[in-house]
């Protein structure tokens, strides 16, 4: 009975390592991003990839396709960054755009008639969004995070993808 209860407590050990809310992803390891971020950077694994701090100033003022791979826009930036006035920035630009944590997809950052609060929450289980258009055509992701859970490692994860897919786009020419 003892040898019983031993085989059984093992496989309950397993079972449960087997249930994780933790995704343990590759690294990133293409090629050198830099990466303008309108809000504070977040934390990431990769040490190829770097974030200059920006302005809705600059992302208005400014051809910021030279400069950048990519813009990130943190969730405390949402409901500012659905300004009218950057709608055709985003279509514009030449360069992805990426929504941390916003509820809205991509939709009330595109369409000038709309403002953040007028676009309902699409509980798409998303933690961010991005959008890029190029020759007319458009290209939009969501990236969850792995079993729904936000911790570290899942958001970090999340970092990853989206950094993979900037790579894929090829659009900086420096």
């Amino acid at each position: 009975m003892n040898k019983i209860s031993m085989i059984l407590l093992v496989i309950c050990f397993v079972l449960a390592g087997c249930n994780s809310d933790t995704i343990d992803s590759p690294l990133y390891e293409g090629k050198s991003l830099v990466i303008g971020v309108i809000g504070d950077a977040p934390n990431i694994r990769e040490k190829n990839v770097n974030f200059k701090k920006i302005t809705f100033s600059q992302l208005e003022d400014q051809n910021l396709s030279p400069d950048f791979d990519a813009i990130f826009i943190m969730k405390e930036h949402l409901a500012e960054a659905a300004n009218q006035k950057y709608a055709k920035k985003y279509i514009n630009e030449g360069i992805p755009f990426f929504f941390m944590e916003s509820k809205k997809s991509y939709i009330p950052f595109i369409y000038e008639e709309l403002s953040y609060d007028d676009v309902p929450d699409l509980n798409s289980g998303m933690y961010a969004t991005g959008y890029f258009q190029s020759n007319k055509e458009h290209q939009y992701w969501g990236y969850g995070l792995y079993n729904d859970k936000a911790n570290e490692h899942n958001i970090e994860d999340v970092y990853t993808r989206i950094f993979t897919t900037i790579e894929s786009l090829e659009v900086t020419v420096k």
